[in-house]
């Protein structure tokens, strides 16, 4: 079973219980970018939120250049941003505190 797309009303919400976070809104995709110390710290970073995902059998898009990875978080097969993606998005906001969000 498909979850749900969340309203444009939900995702408002969700953003403000993500605020000052550096998640941001774009199309259909919850966006972050942060910036690390130097491509090792990136490589950490992404092998952090891996883990998330793993565990949540749910995995983000992942750019990474040189110190920055930029997150894009949306659940293909809805057709959109769903609960899924804001959970993932909380427990990675969680995993970054320390680390500068250019959201």
């Amino acid at each position: 079973m498909r979850d749900p797309v969340l309203t444009p009303d939900e995702i408002t919400q969700a953003l403000e219980q993500l605020q000052g976070t550096g998640w941001t809104h774009r199309d259909d995709l919850l966006v972050r970018t942060t910036k690390c110390q130097g491509f090792a710290g990136a490589l950490a970073y992404v092998n952090a939120v891996g883990a998330l995902a793993e565990a949540a059998d749910h995995h983000p898009d992942i750019d990474i250049r040189w110190n920055t990875v930029t997150l894009a978080l949306t659940t293909h097969d809805s057709g959109g941003i769903t609960r899924r993606d804001v959970e993932l998005a909380t427990q990675i906001a969680a995993l970054s505190e320390g680390q500068s969000a250019d959201g």
